[in-house]
Order: structure tokens, then sequence, then C-alpha cells
């Protein structure tokens, strides 16, 4: 194998949005998308078409350049780009000329074969954060990483790689921000100074370009904004998909499923959607019903929505290879699936056994697997599961000459779960109108957060699950995704009491809430585990519901500018060391105001770090002074959650779905703080896509520490809140302070605490 190294710039020639720079072994551009973004894509192959499955912008018009003989120097408001000439390398510095980034000035990029990879120098204190869905501890300094669309079933705490493949860090040094996001579909390689000798990072994939682009602003949070600009943002979610979810692997009758979601009822313990897995299909093929266990889904189904349930059925990829089966039959006769270099269908054995894979990179097979959908919608299915999407065989090592019509298993396994889900999505949104589905996916690109929401795949009931579990949630959040879930429980294996109280406590602040648990192990449903325990997560699933007009304007904030539901403290706190320390790198934010520690099911107390500012216990106003850590009580029934002294957390009476109403008291609040704080409230109708059409309820909410005054600004939007009464709770005030009740409408609302 031999390295060719990038070499020397040649020419250096303008095209109205871009520079390129030629060197003897490859091509390099330079773009402006944005004053803190700019993309560099260094190739052999220039003429290929430049597509990318998840960038949405388009770069800006012209580009601010000098060129003299030893670099070229690319300018933005935000941004500097110097490119040394001989040889090539490019390094981002602050507009001030501070260092960011910088190429390895002996490697640069280069290739090995087809391999091409990008040398970067390691700052003494440089941190990275990101990648997505990762092992290892928030801090990736030390690590490497395989990007790799993998069926990780049975995965420990170490495995790597997993189900999807984000490849977008962001890098800390000097008080200093930026973020890379390497746009390379092939297998990527991630080392943060793992075996350089704290010399280099580098990054790189097994074929295509190096092609990235580099973020510049200053704070974590503004990266992500910038990012998810490039990318693309969530939707709305239908309101009913952030209540509390029951799932199972599987329920193995109409009668079984209806049962389960009837018990909910009869316990009063609120939840919104039920799960059909796998053996609700005749033989698991896709787009069928089991008509012996499943005789009548729309009957099942109005009976499930008569007690206020949504469904959810699952969809694999895998086409069973059979004769008389409609999908079968038609993607065989249209040339719709997966080939060999010859031509001949690939077929891989997976749930139904011989299977075919539909080929999603094709948009007239996009239009006929939407299209499919009405076999799940006529009954009147809402949600849709894309599972097995790696895409997973039996076997797992899919041949290299596997093609997608004219691009190989090399070069798109980790789109392919993205486009089978981008397929699903397209299809259902157009065949449910005005209604919005819910969308869920196991293997994802960046880019995915446009059209789902994730959760962590097979994981297991342990502590260490449940912890590191956590950590996926919030590192998924820093590349875009804030609809993110793990299987509270544990997929596999069997929780104790101890551990499903508390992974289910913890579900409250996990953006999916979902219970999930595979075939031949114990039922996890919240009745299974005695009277006193179903108490416990009766009454945490209960804080979920109050805690949803909270929770959906923390979802409403992520479809405006990016910013997760859940997030690591490294967001708000990047100069903190303390969110680094192992102790604490669990802990996160959830939305603006609530910050929550994760505890083992084996301990009663827990160690907890609060950055710097005054924090209330949630569970009882207790006072905890920030920027130190303190050892604080953590029973069974009260995990240790802080409340941010200026929090402002509205909420809702207890409701048994979110079909139901409630009392029409919005349960304003507010905590004593010594700064200003906002929020703002949205509301819509959960259902349909009338919010974007102006139909909404969305007003700023304000704290003013100075004057102990609360003022809720005039509404914007044309929706009418289901709200009719104002409750301002007030916490840590004094006794002096009392509760006050005035009628909510949408003009400005002043109150004096």
């Amino acid at each position: 194998m031999q390295t060719q190294l990038l070499g020397n710039a040649k020419q250096v020639s303008q095209h109205n949005d871009h520079i390129t720079i030629q060197t003897a072994e490859a091509t390099a551009k330079v773009w402006v998308y944005a004053p803190a973004i700019i993309r560099v894509n260094i190739t052999k192959t220039p003429d290929k078409a430049d597509t990318s499955f998840a960038v949405i912008q388009q770069p800006e018009s012209a580009i601010n350049y000098s060129d003299s003989d030893q670099e070229i120097i690319v300018t933005t408001e935000a941004l500097t780009l110097r490119i040394n000439k001989a040889p090539l390398r490019f390094s981002f510095f602050t507009p001030d000329g501070k260092p960011l980034s910088e190429d390895d000035t002996r490697f640069g990029v280069n290739w090995q074969n087809e391999r091409v990879v990008n040398y970067r120098k390691l700052y003494a204190d440089e941190k990275f954060i990101g990648l997505g869905e990762k092992t290892g501890d928030l801090n990736r300094r030390g690590t490497h990483y395989v990007n790799w669309n993998t069926d990780a079933s049975k995965h420990t705490i170490y495995t790597d790689p997993l189900y999807k493949t984000f490849p977008f860090f962001i890098g800390l040094h000097s008080g200093l921000t930026y973020g890379l996001f390497f746009d390379n579909t092939y297998k990527s390689y991630f080392d943060f100074g793992a075996t350089t000798d704290d010399e280099m990072s580098w990054f790189g994939a097994d074929g295509g370009d190096m092609n990235y682009y580099f973020f510049g602003a200053q704070g974590v949070a503004e990266i992500i904004k910038d990012y998810t600009w490039l990318t693309g943002r969530m939707e709305m979610p239908p309101l009913w998909s952030i209540g509390y979810q029951q799932c199972r692997y599987s329920y193995m009758s109409a009668d079984e499923v209806l049962g389960i979601a009837q018990k909910f009822r009869e316990h009063n313990i609120p939840a919104d959607v039920i799960y059909c897995d796998i053996d609700y299909m005749d033989n698991y093929k896709i787009f069928t019903w089991n008509d012996e266990a499943f005789p009548d889904p729309k009957g099942m189904i109005d009976q499930l929505k008569a007690l206020d349930f949504r469904t959810v059925c699952i969809v694999d990829p895998g086409i069973k290879v059979e004769e008389g089966y409609k999908q079968y039959d038609e993607g065989v006769a249209k040339d719709y699936f997966a080939t060999y270099t010859n031509g001949d269908n690939y077929v891989a054995s997976v749930w139904p056994g011989r299977c075919h894979f539909p080929n999603f990179f094709d948009d007239e097979v996009k239009e006929w697997w939407g299209a499919a959908f009405t076999a799940l919608t006529e009954p009147g299915v809402e949600g849709f599961w894309n599972d097995m999407n790696e895409p997973a065989a039996w076997g797992q090592n899919i041949p290299y000459l596997v093609k997608f019509g004219d691009r190989y298993m090399a070069e798109v396994r980790n789109a392919y779960g993205m486009e089978m889900t981008k397929a699903t999505y397209n299809g259902t949104r157009k065949i449910l109108g005005n209604k919005r589905p819910f969308m869920l996916t196991r293997a994802a690109y960046c880019g995915t957060q446009r059209f789902s929401a994730v959760w962590t795949g097979d994981n297991t009931a342990t502590d260490e699950h449940m912890l590191y579990g956590q950590r996926l949630v919030n590192s998924l959040g820093l590349v875009g995704m804030s609809f993110t879930g793990v299987d509270i429980g544990g997929y596999t294996g069997n929780p104790t009491p101890e551990l499903m109280l508390r992974w289910n406590s913890l579900g409250v602040y996990i953006p999916m809430y979902r219970n999930h648990a595979e075939i031949g192990t114990a039922m996890r449903e919240p009745w299974e585990w005695g009277e006193e325990n179903m108490a416990i997560i009766r009454k945490d699933i209960e804080l979920r519901y109050q805690l949803l007009p909270y929770i959906y304007s923390g979802f409403y904030e992520s479809s405006q500018n990016g910013l997760p539901l859940s997030r690591t403290l490294a967001i708000d706190y990047t100069q903190d060391e303390n969110v680094f320390d192992v102790r604490y790198q669990n802990q996160f934010l959830f939305g603006n105001f609530l910050l929550v520690a994760p505890v083992e099911s084996t301990k009663l107390t827990a160690a907890v770090y609060l950055p710097g500012g005054e924090w209330y216990r949630f569970g009882n106003d207790k006072v905890y002074e920030g920027g130190m850590a303190h050892s604080v009580p953590a029973p069974m029934n009260d995990l240790p959650v802080f409340v941010k002294g200026g929090g402002i957390i509205p909420m809702q009476s207890v409701i048994q779905s979110t079909n139901e109403a409630g009392d029409g008291i919005f349960y304003l609040h507010i905590w004593k703080g010594t700064e200003d704080s906002k929020f703002v409230y949205y509301e819509d109708d959960g259902v349909t896509y009338d919010n974007e059409r102006g139909i909404f309820h969305k007003r700023d909410i304000s704290y003013h520490a100075e004057y102990n005054k609360v003022i809720l600004a005039i509404a914007d939007g044309t929706y009418t809140s289901k709200f009719n009464t104002l409750k301002v709770i007030p916490h840590g005030f004094g006794k002096t302070v009392k509760t006050q009740e005035v009628p909510y409408h949408p003009g400005l609302i002043e109150i004096t605490l």
C-alpha cells in the first residue's frame, strides 16, 4: 500500500461561489455556506456529481479571498481559513487570528489506495464531543471509532460500531469551540489522539472524497444551531408520541394488545402508544397482517382508539422471496431490489427467511414503498417503526459486490436506514394528508432528524446500560437528534424491580419514553412489579404528563434552532471542567431549566455536581449552591432532579392520555432566581400540520428577578389554547408569596409575585 500526499497547489481559480485549487494529485474546492460555515472538498474525481444525503442548504453566491505566493486566505465575518500552498494545508482561525483547527503540517490530507485521511493538529487541552450514538465517555479524547451501521444485537457498553453514523464532532480547546462534519457515507474512522502520542487527531474514510464542513461559531449551542441549519431540523412530532409508549417483541395477538391497553386504563396509568412488533404480520411479510392472531386490524385499532391509544407498527426492509406476495412480485418486475454486479437480485435471510432489499436510493422505489403503507394506514395505524435497516441480515456481512442502482454497498450502507425512513415518512405523510405520522428508526445518518425519531437499539437490563444509554441520548442531541429514546428497562435480560423503578423514573426525562423488551423476558408492564412499585411507576408517568407543556415547548425549540431536549451539560457549561468528570458526565439538562442526575438502582444517595448558580430540588424545593458537588438523597420514589434558579416550568393536570383536555388550568411554576429568565411556551393541536399555517399559540414567558414579576407576552398565532385559567405557583420566594390564579388569555398578562 502506497501513501500519496496531497501535494502542492499548482493552480488557483474562482468559479462563482467557490475557489478551486489544483494539485498534481487532486482537486480541492472551498465554499462559504454561512459566515461561520466553510466547506472543503478534496477529490480525485472532480467530475463526479456533487450530492449529499444530509445537506439541505446552498453555499453563498460569492466567496471573499486573497491569493499570494505562499497562501490563500478565505475570510468571513466569523471565520478565517488560511490555505498554505506548499504543501497544501487547510487551517481555520477566529477572525482575530486564534487557531481553531489546523492540518498537521507533515501529513494533512493523504490517500492509501482508496482510503482518504485528514490528519490535524491536536492541542494540549483539546476535548472532543459528539459523533452521536457512540459508547465511551462524554469527552472522546484518547478514543477511536468506526462508522459502519451495524445490527449490534447484544452489544456492550464498549461495542463499536453501533446502528447509526453521525460523522460530526465538536472540538473544545483554549476556551474556543469549533465543529466538523465529515460528509462521507463510506466506512469512516475517527481517532481523537488515541494512538498518535498526543500529536494529532485524524479522520477519514475507505472511499469517496475528503469532504467536510467546518463550523467556527463560538459556543457549543451556536455550532449545533449552524449544523442543524445545514442538515435540517425536526418537525413538531405528534403530541401523543411524547406520552408514555408501551412495546414488546411481541404482543402475540389482537386480544393481548387490547388486554394490555385495557389494563393501563383499569390501573389509571397514563399511556398513549402501543406497538405491534413483527408477529402482527403474516410470516413476517411487510405490509401484511397475521389473519389468525390479528384477524380484524381495523377493529382492533378502533377499539384502541376508543381507549385513547395510538398504534405503531414495525416495518423492516427485507421483502420475502415468495411468488404471489404483492411487494415481491412488483419489486422483481420493476427491478426495485439490490443486485449483485451481474444483475441478480441480492438474497439474504432475515425474519421472513430469504429476502430481497429495496433500493431506497431510487426515487421511484421510494414512491412505491411509501404507497404500500395503505396496508397499515387504512386500518388506522399512525406510527411507523423502521427496524433492521442498517441493513441487517443474518450473518451481518453483506458483500461489497451488492449494488443499489449504480451505488455499491461500501458507499451507501451508512445512509440506507435514513433513506428507508425518508421513504416511509414521505409515503405516510402523503397518505395521512394533514395528520402527522410518528416515525422511528434504528439506523440513521446525518439529517435523519428531518424525518424521524431514533432509539438506541438492543440494550440490556443492567445499571451500566441505563447510565451509558443516557450518554447516548445526550450525545445524539449534539448531532441534531432531539427526539431520542432507549428501551426502558433494557431490551434483553430481566431488570430487578429497583432497576425498573429507577429506569422508569429516568424515562420521564428521556424525549421518547418507551418501555420495550424482547421475547422470552419477563413482562415489563407497570403492574407486573407489585402494588407498591406500580404506585411509584404510576406517579412518575403522571409527572411526565404533567410536564408535557414544558416538553412539547422544548421540542418546538428543537424545531426552530436544533437544540436538543436532553442536553449534555457540555452545551451550557462548556468551560466547566467538572461536567467532563466521569462521575458527573451522565448528568444532563432536560430543556432549559431542569437538571437530571441518573442514579444506579443499587444506590439511595448520589453525588451530584451542580454548575454555578442557585438550584432547587424539584421534588421538595430544597436549595443547593451551584459550582460544587453535593451528596443528595436518591430514594426510589424521587430521582435527583433540580431546577435552576429563575426556572420557568409550565405544567398541566394529570391526564390519562393526550386526547384528554385536562382541567383547563395552566400551572406556571416559577423558582426564585437572581437573574432574569425567559421561556418560549408553544401549543398547537398536536395532530395536524395546521401549525405550519400559523395555527399555533406561542408566547414568551419572562421572569424579572429584581421586581419579582412574571410577564406573559401577547401570544402569537391563531390557535386557541386549551387552557382557560393561569395558576402561578412560586417556589423559593418565602411564605408570604402566594399562588395566584387569573384567567388565561392570549393578551398581555403581568403577575407580581
